[in-house]
């Protein structure tokens, strides 16, 4: 269900919802508004002492009003210091939601802070959305939501006119963008194999044909007349068969455009194949396919924004299952770019469907490659789960990336191509391996994706990390979290306009 966002200029006193949340900048809850509620609500003060409440950043406090304003709780968010940017205004919001949420909540208005950024409805939009989320396609009775979050009010104190709402509309619509990764990542396996996938992606498009979005979908038999091998070899144990997705968005009328393209992963389950995974945690290679979601998300958001560029997103999927006709260790494929590989492990199969969905992708001859990828374990040891890893051919870009992470809020780190480590790649058998030893798996992974683009400028972002959350936390809900559709988002701005 859609959230209902509106802009108004009602007064937050004598505004009717479940909850009225407000951001408080240290050292001034007792000021301003949130002081004056306060002192309306009887014992309020008391609470406020007795749980330390100052406005530090990520504090919440919150208390029924009992009569005294409209509002029937009143809830308080720390916001720190109050020089606030966009993904600030954004975290707040966010958590707004997910509390008003966690109280049962169907109404909610959020007073917009004194914080003199432009457009910050937008921002504060796109967090109410985020915060409020929830994926319940599998709940049923009891275990259903009874009383979802279904309107959320940004109160401006000001009067609103058209370009305000606009705004506001437009951060619903890309936040809306962002939670369709969310909801692919969530997906049971058995509901999204690869055909699924791109079934998927040919409705998103009929929904964005009249703003220059379409879908060509290339069959199992398709790769295969192609060459398309090592997309093959990794479905082959599986009864769901390997497809490769091509979204494309290209405004009407125009020509000269920059073209930018954004490759994904798309393994829908990762069983490990003959390499088998253990048991425990197997469940979650569900969401192998976070950055095919990634992909699929940041086609529908530029859909909805509409950029004066042609814009490609391009997913390999395939289900990496052990069977009889599973590839093996050992084996050696022709890839699409007509480079020989030879097979290390059958659970580093997504550098494998990458490998030959990059090479379609030049094909394109873009002005810009960047493929998203749930790639190794290797960057979550590095970086943890709630940072991004990236990789360049270019160092201005990897600088851009850098800022348009800035923008954005997502936490994204740029890590070196060590030239050295290449050496491991090289195979007895084969041109090229498609993995080293343990040691630098990440930046190994790096290097033979890199081997798939030729000269294109082109970025390679490990999102194993924070493509999953075991807890509501940020922006973020528990699940899918479409970590780095934002940036993305922020970077395609600045390629335009470079």
């Amino acid at each position: 269900m859609s959230l209902n966002i509106s802009v108004s200029g009602a007064d937050p006193r004598t505004n009717k919802v479940d909850v009225l949340a407000l951001g408080v900048v240290e050292g001034r809850h007792t000021k301003d508004l949130a002081g004056e509620l306060i002192g309306a609500i009887g014992g309020a003060r008391a609470e406020l002492r007795r749980f330390d409440f100052t406005g530090k950043a990520g504090q919440v406090y919150e208390t029924t009003t009992a009569g005294s304003v409209k509002a029937g709780r009143l809830l308080l968010i720390g916001l720190g210091s109050d020089e606030l940017d966009g993904p600030a205004l954004r975290r707040f919001a966010a958590t707004a939601a997910r509390h008003a949420k966690g109280a049962r909540a169907a109404s909610m208005s959020i007073v917009i802070p004194g914080s003199g950024i432009d457009n910050a409805e937008h921002f504060l939009a796109q967090g109410a959305v985020l915060g409020a989320y929830t994926f319940e396609r599998y709940k049923t009775g009891d275990n259903a939501s009874k009383r979802p979050l279904a309107k959320v009010a940004l109160l401006s104190g000001d009067k609103v006119n058209s370009a305000v709402r606009e705004s506001a509309d437009l951060g619903r619509r890309i936040a809306e963008a962002v939670t369709r990764a969310r909801d692919l990542v969530n997906t049971a396996p058995n509901d999204l194999y690869p055909e699924a996938m791109a079934e998927y992606c040919k409705e998103m498009a009929k929904t964005y044909k009249d703003n220059g979005l379409s879908c060509t979908v290339l069959t199992h038999k398709q790769i295969l007349a192609k060459g398309m091998n090592l997309i093959d070899a990794v479905g082959r144990g599986s009864t769901k068969k390997p497809v490769l997705i091509h979204l494309k968005y290209k405004p009407k009328g125009k020509r000269d455009l920059k073209r930018l393209v954004f490759v994904g992963k798309g393994i829908t389950f990762d069983t490990g194949g003959i390499c088998l995974k253990p048991g425990p945690g197997m469940d979650e290679m569900k969401g192998d396919m976070g950055g095919a979601a990634n992909t699929i998300a940041l086609m529908a958001a530029v859909a909805e924004i509409m950029p004066d560029a042609e814009i490609h997103g391009i997913v390999g999927s395939a289900e990496n299952m052990p069977d009889g006709d599973s590839y093996r260790p050992g084996d050696v494929f022709t890839s699409y770019s007509g480079k020989t590989v030879e097979i290390i492990n059958t659970d580093a199969e997504g550098r494998l469907v990458l490998a030959d969905a990059l090479h379609y992708a030049t094909e394109l001859e873009p002005d810009f490659i960047m493929d998203n990828a749930t790639l190794t374990g290797a960057m979550v040891v590095s970086l943890g789960t709630t940072y991004s890893g990236y990789f360049s051919n270019r160092d201005e870009l990897a600088e851009a990336l850098k800022a348009a992470s800035g923008r954005s809020g997502e936490k994204l780190w740029h890590l070196p191509l060590i030239e050295e480590l290449r050496d491991k790649l090289k195979s007895k058998w084969a041109d090229i391996k498609h993995v080293g030893d343990r040691w630098g798996g990440a930046i190994t992974a790096a290097l033979f994706l890199r081997e798939f683009v030729g000269d294109t400028p082109w970025i390679h972002v490990d999102v194993a990390g924070p493509s999953m959350s075991d807890k509501d936390y940020d922006i973020y809900t528990r699940g899918g979290t479409g970590h780095g559709v934002l940036t993305y988002l922020q970077l395609i701005d600045h390629l335009i306009q470079s």
